[in-house]
């Protein structure tokens, strides 16, 4: 029986892109590099930064590391507030809530940045545990964020499921023993969602709700 339900934050809770898209603007601006076409930037919504700084740009790892600190000049001060709730989201956290189910986030994003999206926005309290990375934790994978939260919450096999919308939300809770439910409203697609084994998909907000008290 499902207890617990993890959430990802960028596409699963807020349309993050804007945000992300001119943190990233602003870093290869800085970096001398050419200005990005948008197919490019959606790429980097979701996986670590690191990652994608080095699998789409080439960088070393020294290189992706400093990319990410230029990153972060401008997203630290707003780029993570130039974002927004999907429709549906505060209905759908307090439906799970209101079925006694405990709630959480597990994110690849820094948890100080995380926590402040949360509270400006007027969610932190719908959750029991928060979770994302270190400021110098980008090689952490997503996996080690959910296998943290699973810790803290004493989940037992079984009770658990993740909500997120790309490949690494679903990979990093099948790790964990745990199924994930892809949504369709964030930055991935069915195909990768399914490519990767989500246990359902949810076209938006109501319809996750529904998915999970189905479980």
């Amino acid at each position: 029986m499902i207890k617990y339900v993890l959430f990802d934050l960028d596409g699963t809770l807020t349309e993050s892109a804007p945000g992300i898209f001119n943190s990233l603007r602003y870093a290869f601006k800085k970096l001398g590099l050419p200005e990005p076409e948008d197919s490019l930037l959606a790429k980097f919504v979701g996986p670590p930064l690191i990652e994608s700084f080095t699998k789409y740009c080439g960088f070393t790892e020294a290189e992706a590391l400093a990319a990410v600190d230029v990153y972060r000049e401008y997203f630290a001060e707003r780029g993570l507030f130039e974002n927004a709730v999907y429709d549906g989201v505060p209905e759908c956290l307090r439906r799970l809530r209101g079925a006694e189910l405990s709630l959480a986030v597990a994110t690849s994003k820094p948890e100080v940045y995380c926590r402040r999206i949360l509270d400006h926005f007027g969610l932190s309290e719908n959750f029991d545990v928060i979770k994302g990375i270190p400021l110098d934790g980008e090689d952490m994978t997503k996996a080690e964020v959910i296998a943290g939260v699973l810790a803290e919450l004493g989940a037992e096999p079984g009770s658990a499921v993740m909500v997120g919308d790309r490949a690494y939300d679903v990979k990093g809770a099948l790790e964990n023993g745990i199924p994930c439910i892809g949504v369709l409203y964030g930055y991935g697609s069915a195909e990768e969602l399914e490519a990767a084994g989500a246990a359902a998909l949810a076209a938006a907000p109501k319809d996750l709700a529904d998915a999970v008290l189905n479980m």
